[in-house]
């Protein structure tokens, strides 16, 4: 793993999903093998294989400070291209110093992440009705979890921190995505631990071999995806909680 830590000349920048997106990171350690963040390694001149390097914006929190008093106030997506909290957070604090300059100042905050490390941020969410927590968990199968996203948390973290946030009154998401053999199950393990569910498919580019290394090249047909949409959205429905299908 090759980490440097870098400085960056701006933190907010435009997004087709919210008003901004902020990184405090370049790459992301925990190596899902679909993310289709990895076209960033087209800008960024890394040789190292997705998973294997992390740039470290350590000046993010003192630029972000700057931009929120010369932007238009909005809400920002924390991270469009990283994992805000992957295992370098514990280390550096970059998305926890931000997240409490944005809040601060008023800003709304949408955060994703994979990882249970997020519950440490809990008491800044809470400080904000502008705050809202989307985790990503693919699959109720930690065999399956493995093979796709061998360096993220276990299935049991994710859905946990769901609960617990929850719990607290702050607006949880699940985003199953892209959804994985074995996502079914999630039905029974997310209730009553989120607001929302959006489920999305399998962006085919970087998943292709390893759906036919493990022999499950049965799940890249499209029947696939649309079975599994139903079926989540079904199960959802039926424990009041809404799901958008994205596909």
């Amino acid at each position: 793993m090759r980490i440097r830590e870098i400085t960056a000349k701006s933190v907010l920048s435009k997004s087709q999903m919210y008003d901004y997106a902020l990184n405090p990171y370049v790459g992301c350690t925990h190596a899902c093998v679909y993310c289709y963040a990895r076209f960033m390694k087209r800008f960024t001149g890394h040789r190292e294989m997705w998973g294997d390097f992390l740039d470290v914006k350590i000046n993010a929190p003192e630029l972000l400070r700057e931009e929120v008093r010369k932007k238009r106030l909005g809400r920002v997506w924390v991270s469009g291209v990283c994992d805000p909290y992957q295992p370098a957070e514990k280390r550096y604090g970059l998305t926890k110093r931000c997240l409490e300059i944005l809040i601060e100042n008023g800003w709304g905050v949408s955060v994703q992440t994979k990882s249970s490390l997020v519950l440490r941020d809990l008491e800044i969410f809470k400080r904000s009705r502008e705050s809202e927590v989307c985790i990503t968990v693919t699959t109720a199968d930690e065999a399956i979890r493995r093979i796709f996203e061998p360096g993220a948390p276990p299935i049991a973290e994710r859905v946990k921190a769901l609960r617990t946030i929850h719990s607290e009154g702050v607006t949880t998401i699940a985003m199953i995505a892209p959804v994985l053999p074995g996502a079914e199950g999630l039905v029974d393990m997310l209730k009553g631990c989120v607001d929302h569910v959006l489920v999305d498919r399998l962006n085919y580019h970087y998943a292709d071999r390893i759906y036919k290394n493990h022999k499950m090249e049965w799940a890249m047909e499209d029947g696939f995806f649309r079975q599994m949409g139903e079926t989540l959205s079904k199960g959802f429905e039926k424990e009041g909680i809404p799901c958008q299908v994205l596909f």
